[in-house]
């Protein structure tokens, strides 16, 4: 390996200052074995675990007096989950009286309202809807 002295690091050594660990010569492969391609797939899967909610969504919900209990979001996130397992890409939670727009390919809550909001019970830009 060369060593640049321009100071600039290369991408290799980048990369191994930011893993902590001495690249293999097949380059495909990380020193455990997996493929990046695994490690990818897996962090991706991870991300998708984990509900977010969009600045809107928090404003929503801080604006109309929402709190969630952690059963109300543990629901909200499996109901996410299903609706990813449908193949539903903009989905209608609904919890209790709560009622959220997921983007659910990004596993974001885009907006959030409660029964008192919901008066003419009208959704739009949804493919799909899952009820608690």
């Amino acid at each position: 390996m060369d060593i640049q002295t321009n100071g600039f690091l290369s991408i290799e050594q980048l990369a191994n200052r930011m893993c902590g660990s001495t690249r293999t010569s097949d380059r495909t492969q990380t020193t455990e074995g997996s493929s990046f391609k695994d490690i990818l797939d897996k962090k991706s899967e991870e991300q998708t675990d984990i509900l977010k909610f969009s600045k809107h969504a928090s404003y929503r919900l801080t604006d109309r007096g929402i709190n969630l209990t952690d059963n109300q979001l543990e629901r909200l996130n499996e109901g996410t989950g299903k609706a990813r397992q449908k193949g539903i890409n903009d989905a209608l939670v609904v919890v209790d009286d709560l009622a959220f727009i997921v983007n659910v390919q990004s596993s974001t809550v885009i907006t959030a309202m409660d029964s008192l909001q919901t008066d003419d019970r009208v959704f739009t830009n949804i493919n799909g809807a899952v009820i608690m």
